[in-house]
This record gives C-alpha cells, sequence and structure tokens, in this order.
C-alpha cells in the first residue's frame, strides 16, 4: 500500500495539530457471493456519481484490499448523485448476489428498502464518506470527526478574514449527510460562540450538487452578495469550481473546505486557497474493503466493540456513532497549505 503508507508517514510529520468530502462503471465477470466465513466473492463499491474524481480515489484504496484479500472489486455508480439511481443499482447487485455492498449515499433514508434487502438475503451492507442511517447498514466508514471538521472550517475562515466578513457554504446535494452534518457542526460553532463571531455572520449555503457546471454558478451567485468574504465548500468538487471562478475573476474573497491536493494546488499556490483540509480518500476505500471482508468472513458483526485488522492501517475497533449505529473512525482531517501542497499534490 505504497501510496497511503506514504502518506501516513508524511502527513504524521506536517500535522501540527489535528483539526483540521462519482464513478464510471466497470463489468464484473463473478459476482457471486461467497458462503459465510470464507471471505472472496465480489465486494461491490457503489459510488455517488462519476464525475467526482474523489470516489474514484476512493475506489483505488477499495480495490487495493480487495486485491489484497483474494475478493474481486466491482465498481458502480450513477451518472448523476441521486438516491434513485443508486437504489438501482442496489437491486442490480443483491440479485446478482454480490458479496457485500459499500455505499457512499446521495440519502440517508431513501435507499434504506433497497439495503435492507440486501441484508435480508445475506449479504453485509457498510456505508463510508457519506452515511446511510444505522438502520440500512451494519457500520458505517468515518472519515474524520465530524465536529472537527465543521468546527474547525469555520474556524479557519474566520482566521482568513480577520474576523471581519461575511461566510457562504457551496456545499454538494442538499440532502448529502456528510455534508448536512458537517454544516451543523459549522452553525454550532457560530451560536456557541456569538461574541467572536459577531462579524462574521453565514450569509448563505448554496448547494451545487457535485456538479461542477451548477457547483461554478451557484459560486458566481455567491458573488454577487457583497457580504461574502470567503466560501467553504466542504466538497472536492465545489472547491475546484470555486477555486476556478474565484481565480478567473481574481476575486479577493477567500476559499477554504475539503479539496484533493492534486486539484488545489493552483490555488493554494496563488492564495485563493490560503489553507484547506482532506484525508487521505485511498485510505477510506482501503478500510471499507478489509471492513467489510472481515464482515464477509464472519470476523465482526458490526456491533460497538469489536476489533478487526485493517491491512497496513492496523488494528480498527468499531465504535458508537452520534446516530446510535456503529462506525469505524479512519483518522483526523489533514491540512493543505503553501508549505506543503507541493509535496502533496504529487501524491493524489
Amino acid at each position: 500500500m505504497k501510496i497511503t503508507k506514504i502518506a501516513a508517514l508524511s502527513l504524521a510529520a506536517v500535522m501540527g495539530i489535528g483539526m483540521l468530502a462519482g464513478c464510471g462503471e466497470t463489468p464484473a465477470e463473478n459476482t457471486n457471493s461467497t458462503s459465510s466465513g470464507s471471505g472472496g466473492g465480489t465486494y461491490a463499491f457503489v459510488a455517488k456519481d462519476v464525475q467526482n474524481p474523489y470516489m474514484q480515489k476512493v475506489y483505488d484504496g477499495f480495490k487495493e484490499a480487495c486485491d489484497a484479500v483474494g475478493a474481486e472489486a466491482l465498481y458502480k455508480g450513477p451518472e448523476a448523485a441521486t438516491p434513485e439511481k443508486q437504489i438501482e443499482i442496489i437491486n442490480q447487485l443483491t440479485a446478482q448476489g454480490v458479496a457485500g455492498i459499500a455505499i457512499a449515499a446521495n440519502d440517508e433514508n431513501a435507499l434504506q428498502p433497497a439495503l435492507q434487502e440486501a441484508m435480508d438475503a445475506g449479504i453485509p451492507v457498510i456505508s463510508l464518506d457519506s452515511a446511510v442511517n444505522k438502520d440500512s447498514r451494519m457500520t458505517h466508514i468515518q472519515q474524520a470527526d465530524p465536529e472537527k471538521i465543521g468546527r474547525g472550517l469555520i474556524q479557519a475562515a474566520y482566521e482568513m478574514v480577520d474576523g471581519n466578513g461575511g461566510i457562504a457554504i457551496l456545499s454538494a446535494a442538499s440532502t448529502a449527510t456528510n455534508q448536512n452534518l458537517w454544516i451543523e457542526w459549522m452553525q454550532k460553532e457560530l451560536e456557541e460562540n456569538p461574541e467572536k463571531y459577531a462579524s462574521t455572520p453565514l450569509v448563505k449555503i448554496a448547494y451545487g450538487d457535485d456538479d461542477p457546471t451548477k457547483s461554478t454558478s451557484e459560486t458566481q451567485a455567491l458573488l454577487q452578495n457583497a457580504d461574502v468574504k470567503v466560501i467553504i465548500a466542504p466538497t472536492t468538487v465545489g472547491m475546484l469550481a470555486a477555486g476556478k471562478v474565484l481565480q478567473d475573476k481574481q476575486s479577493d474573497v477567500k476559499l477554504t473546505g475539503l479539496g484533493l491536493p492534486s486539484e488545489m494546488a493552483p490555488f493554494i499556490e496563488d492564495g485563493t486557497c490560503p489553507w484547506m483540509y482532506l484525508w487521505n480518500p485511498v485510505d477510506i476505500g482501503y478500510l471499507a474493503g478489509y471492513t467489510m471482508d472481515a464482515l464477509v468472513k464472519g470476523e465482526i458483526t458490526g456491533a460497538e466493540g469489536e476489533t478487526f485488522t485493517a491491512g497496513d492501517l492496523g488494528e480498527k475497533t468499531i465504535t458508537a456513532a452520534a446516530d446510535e449505529g456503529t462506525e469505524v473512525m479512519l483518522g483526523d482531517p489533514f491540512k493543505f497549505d503553501p508549505e506543503n501542497i507541493a509535496e502533496w499534490k504529487e501524491i493524489y
């Protein structure tokens, strides 16, 4: 696991504090599940949409883990980030009898009937990146503490404008569970510290649906509001679109959020985005692959307190999630700035 091991070592060195989100289809020749306890078979990853390069990185890690444990990785996803298309794909995978399903959800609740049907058929289901509700999964792969993400992004925006200027949020879909949870923590940070943020109000929340064109137009609309001095985009698609708009217009509005280093390097280097955060998306997929394998082999059930070994990531413990389900935490988010972006843009 060359990328993730290098990333883990280097990030540990560069992080001073832990404060600090699509796919094409590939055909599967063998989608038969295996008997309980044996492992192997086909492990399917259902991404949010085909436009999102972040999802492709997640799948890279998922496939790496599947290759290591002797399972066949299957990459599926809709053309646009809608729950309806994901439901169709889940139903297809259940009918095919895959060994396991990992999904980055476009809606927390809409997928429940289809995922319950899959689990009733003996197919383990996990969510990653964007969770389904607790009754639709066996456990969830959490990329980082949502509170740290949300509060950290507001704190970054405050610092970028020296505590004086309105904040706008450019999110993904309005139904994206991870985005909405981060936004809740952003709002809590503002509400719990009214004196600090008196001159940095939340002006607007816009939704680009993880679509480059819509994210671009939403950014352009945000710039029509003179009160907006900094944009937070907790989505890689939104970050790239916003960065291009701000750079093209030579705007003084600042940008932060969650972005891929390889995409956002030009905007960090020219000051459009003073700094941003993310985790290694390859590691999220890698952890999901090993979690799936442990479930298929019967080593875990998804219950709180269970442990398993996730390859190069070491031992992981299943913990309680905020929605009363369970989750496996990858780790803290990482800060990318002018001092380290040259290194990280070559990695992912």
